[in-house]
């Protein structure tokens, strides 16, 4: 009697619907962080436990990303999306933290920052939605979000300009810091983004 082989292919997890499930929490904390950031104090705690279902949500996309036989993407481009889109879960977290222990609450920069850094990571969102299925979409997306990114970049700077004029030292300083922070949240979608034109480029 002849011994039949069974071949079984590895299974292949939608590991871009487990980006955008990633993409979805933080945007849940985002979302918090432009509350918070508007004058909410009790939106700190949303964006927290975002923080940690976002490392949650990283974890499970990453385990998933070992097992699959086929992506969509080269790991190595979903690894670097996942990564930015946690951070900035880590900095808007931080950023409250800063905050709290400075006894500095935002002012209307941080949250000009905040509700721009909100809508940036909805075409982030939006360009990953797209990517393996519609190349031009993906990369229009991307590149409006760096667009918004410019926008912060400039709020940013006024906000700078606005600080000559605070006469304490420690405001001055304190509100510089989160200024700041907000900058480097705002680098991290320009990462992101340029990572998901540089898949879209590998991809074509």
């Amino acid at each position: 009697m002849t011994r039949r082989r069974r071949w079984f292919l590895p299974e292949t997890p939608d590991v871009l619907g487990l980006l955008r499930r990633q993409v979805a929490v933080t945007l849940e904390g985002l979302g918090a962080f432009r509350a918070w950031a508007a004058g909410d104090p009790a939106a700190a705690e949303p964006v927290r436990d975002a923080e940690h279902r976002g490392d949650a949500a990283k974890r499970e996309l990453l385990t998933a990303l070992r097992a699959a036989f086929v992506t969509p993407l080269e790991p190595e481009d979903v690894f670097a999306l996942s990564r930015g889109i946690d951070r900035l879960l880590n900095h808007a977290r931080e950023l409250i933290d800063e905050s709290e222990a400075m006894a500095c609450p935002p002012d209307e920069r941080i949250a000009e920052m905040a509700s721009l850094l909100a809508d940036a990571l909805q075409r982030i969102d939006a360009a990953i939605a797209a990517l393996g299925s519609d190349a031009d979409a993906a990369t229009e997306a991307a590149d409006g979000a760096i667009t918004v990114e410019r926008r912060l970049e400039h709020a940013y700077y006024a906000g700078m300009a606005d600080l000559l004029r605070i006469e304490d030292r420690n405001e001055r300083i304190a509100r510089r810091e989160l200024y700041r922070r907000c900058s480097r949240l705002g680098e991290t979608v320009v990462d992101v983004a340029e990572r998901v034109v540089y898949a879209v480029m590998k991809e074509s």
